[in-house]
């Protein structure tokens, strides 16, 4: 399959992807992956890619929570390869990323991919849970938390004073 516009960021996020469900499916790691053979589409492989499927998989336990959390109908093993590692890679994006990419460009990326990627269903599927990630206020970024968790001890500071 075949995105139609498949440039810059929009095929960096799709290889990514790609290398996201290839560890997952030969049960290796996206170092072990990389240090192998793998299949990309348009290689060669987009430094972008290499960053997010790498930051992706250090934060996989976390960001599986995440989805688990906003996915109240939805075992993570019942979604489809595909779609599970798309929103994975969206999620690292929105909200473990060091990069500052809108979320409405992510979500939307997201989208696009998962209609090139995905079943029938899949880019409402994707939008749909992407939402809930970005409106739970359970589910922050890791400078939301620091912000937070810095107030939090400055106002305890100020009333133990």
């Amino acid at each position: 399959m075949s995105l139609k516009v498949e440039r810059g960021r929009t095929l960096a996020r799709s290889q990514a992807m790609q290398l996201l469900f290839q560890a997952e499916a030969r049960r290796l790691t996206v170092n072990e992956v990389l240090a192998g053979e793998y299949l990309i589409t348009k290689g060669p492989l987009d430094p972008y890619a290499e960053e997010l499927a790498r930051g992706t998989f250090a934060h996989i336990e976390e960001i599986d929570r995440v989805l688990q959390r906003v996915s109240e109908n939805w075992a993570l093993s019942r979604m489809p390869g595909a779609d599970r590692n798309l929103l994975r890679l969206a999620v690292y994006e929105l909200r473990f990323s060091p990069s500052d990419i809108d979320d409405a460009v992510v979500i939307n990326e997201a989208v696009e991919i998962a209609k090139a990627y995905g079943t029938d269903d899949s880019s409402s599927f994707v939008n749909g849970v992407l939402g809930r990630v970005v409106r739970d206020p359970r589910v922050l970024g890791r400078a939301q938390e620091a912000a937070t968790d810095s107030a939090d001890d400055a106002d305890a500071q100020e009333a133990e004073q």
